[in-house]
């Protein structure tokens, strides 16, 4: 069983928590038994999460050597440059190491859910929207890639992992998907 969520913003990637006072998690939105998250996504981002009951597919779909893409729209604090773009394509030096180049490019405002609660504003800062690409899945990397070039990140919504897409998904609400060996299917 391959299961596609839309995490909404601050929700863990797993059933429980033991933080007091407890956070939100995916036990409140109705799941299938015996699914768990094949990756993560942060506390603080949303958008394409999939669950699993088949530890095979979980493996494929988190083992960093299977190179499965995936794709983020990113608010970041800033009006990008060429040299950032570049900088994000050719890939960043974080303390962790060297980051694979990412696909990355700006974009229109995409058309989303409101965000509760939502990215502060400033008036004084301007924002934009990138689309980013990467192959493999670091801790916060989508953040901290946009970070050093100097676009802090506001809002992150993963959007596609691989062939499989968010499409009209609601925050909170999740479908069955087809889990085929090739090209997946939403």
């Amino acid at each position: 069983m391959l299961i596609a969520f839309n995490k909404p913003f601050n929700v863990l990637c797993q059933f429980t928590d033991r933080s007091d006072p407890p956070r939100r998690t995916l036990a409140e939105f109705g799941l299938p038994a015996n699914v768990y998250a094949a990756g993560r996504l942060d506390y603080d981002s949303e958008g394409l999460l999939l669950l699993t009951d088949e530890g095979g597919l979980a493996h494929r779909l988190t083992d960093p050597k299977h190179k499965i893409e995936k794709t983020y729209w990113v608010q970041v604090e800033g009006a990008p440059s060429s040299e950032q773009i570049d900088s994000l394509r050719r890939g960043v030096q974080l303390k962790d190491g060297m980051t694979r180049p990412a696909q990355a490019r700006p974009m229109e405002v995409p058309a989303l859910w409101p965000r509760d609660p939502p990215v502060r504003f400033r008036k004084s800062v301007p924002d934009a929207w990138l689309e980013m690409r990467i192959a493999e899945g670091r801790n916060r990397q989508v953040r901290r890639m946009t970070a050093a070039v100097g676009l802090p990140t506001l809002r992150l919504v993963r959007v596609a992992i691989g062939d499989w897409v968010l499409d009209e998904l609601q925050p909170g609400r999740w479908r069955s998907v087809v889990s085929l060996p090739g090209r997946p299917r939403c």
